[in-house]
């Protein structure tokens, strides 16, 4: 029966991996996800998993080896952050590439340069178009049942494709809450053992990873893409059963006052609460706010972002990191493209906020609303503004 904890998220989140039983853990600790990996290895260590724990030298290393391992049929997780991810680059689009359900936990961390170790989304943009479904947790309960959720995606046979828990470093991994944490009996009635589809065996030879001519790379990728597009119906499926089994109801973007809202605020990850605060204080000034939450980035959720803000005269969609060179910011830039074709829409404002760890408080999101009031009527001088830039 799950129990109530309170515990530092990213040590909850390595429990709750824990109990999926996992045959392999690489790892290479990256502030600020190094206590994933830590308590993983303690819980090995101490014997409560049976699980080969390989503490690699590099990041690019860990998930080489998680792509091995799963490719030969074992049950694998890693976690990582910024710099750490992208040391990883050259193996991220070969492990969707190659239909392998690997399960990776990044704690969301600005990159460099400058050097800077506090939260952003600018290391999960930077893969977000290479074959990862990617969700993002807005608090320490949805990091650890996203954890346990996200293998039973991955593993379905009509997905087969990686996943990215997105948790907010710092802001999520180092703050300790009150968690319902599922115990083994319920992970292991929910997620059954791993059966892969295909695996690398003396005995079953069977080729991965080969080389792509030109006469199918083109045929590849888009079997890939189809794929990715596709698991959303298994991710609808895995969210309702995970409802079923613990009462706890998960959708693609959630929604705080939203129904008849004059204004609305698109989130992603922690200062989704945050934000939810300043809504009710405009709420009590009569001011029509309301709130939604993206849980799901990867396969982009379009036809359910268009029917959340439909009735919304205005739309402020936070960025967490800039898209140098562009137009506007990324989450921004995928809003405009699903909604360009609706005959009525809101008018879209652009706010990149909390670059690198920077404080937004909840008084900052009531000047983003009311700012943004009027937008409908007056269209704004910028694309897109970086909330709270100094001046000198």
């Amino acid at each position: 029966m799950s129990k109530r904890i309170g515990m530092e998220i990213a040590l909850a989140v390595a429990e709750a991996a824990a109990l999926c039983r996992p045959d392999v853990v690489a790892a290479y600790p990256i502030t600020p996800n190094t206590h994933i990996p830590e308590h993983l290895a303690e819980i090995v260590a101490e014997g409560h998993l049976d699980c080969e724990y390989l503490p690699v030298e590099s990041e690019h290393s860990a998930l080489s080896a998680c792509t091995g391992a799963c490719a030969a049929g074992a049950r694998v997780y890693t976690a990582t952050s910024s710099q750490g991810l992208l040391y990883m680059y050259e193996i991220i689009p070969i492990v969707p590439a190659m239909r392998l359900p690997v399960v990776m936990a990044l704690g969301n961390r600005a990159i460099s340069g400058p050097i800077n170790i506090w939260n952003d989304h600018s290391d999960i943009m930077c893969v977000r178009d290479l074959g990862w479904i990617s969700l993002f947790a807005a608090n320490g309960q949805e990091a650890v049942d996203m954890t346990i959720q996200a293998f039973k995606i991955a593993e379905d046979h009509d997905v087969m494709l990686p996943i990215l828990c997105n948790l907010d470093g710092f802001q999520l991994t180092h703050v300790v809450e009150s968690m319902l944490m599922p115990d083994q009996e319920e992970v292991d009635k929910f997620l059954p053992p791993r059966k892969p589809y295909a695996a690398v065996h003396p005995d079953n030879i069977v080729s991965m990873g080969t080389l792509g001519l030109p006469e199918i790379y083109t045929e590849a990728r888009m079997a890939m893409n189809e794929a990715l597009m596709n698991s959303k119906k298994t991710i609808y499926k895995v969210w309702k059963e995970w409802e079923q089994a613990f009462g706890r109801k998960y959708e693609p973007i959630s929604s705080y006052k939203g129904e008849d809202a004059d204004v609305l605020m698109l989130t992603m990850g922690s200062m989704g609460e945050t934000a939810s605060i300043a809504v009710d204080q405009l709420r009590g000034e009569g001011f029509k706010a309301g709130m939604l939450n993206m849980k799901l980035f990867r396969p982009f959720p379009a036809d359910e972002l268009r029917a959340a803000v439909k009735g919304a005269k205005v739309l402020i969609v936070t960025d967490r990191a800039i898209m140098c060179g562009g137009e506007i910011a990324p989450v921004c830039a995928e809003v405009r493209a699903a909604l360009y074709d609706e005959p009525v829409r809101p008018a879209i404002v652009n706010e990149i906020i909390g670059l690198g760890g920077r404080d937004v408080r909840v008084e900052d999101f009531v000047k983003m609303f009311k700012k943004a009031a009027s937008a409908d009527k007056v269209k704004p001088e910028k694309a897109f503004e970086i909330y709270g830039v100094r001046s000198s």
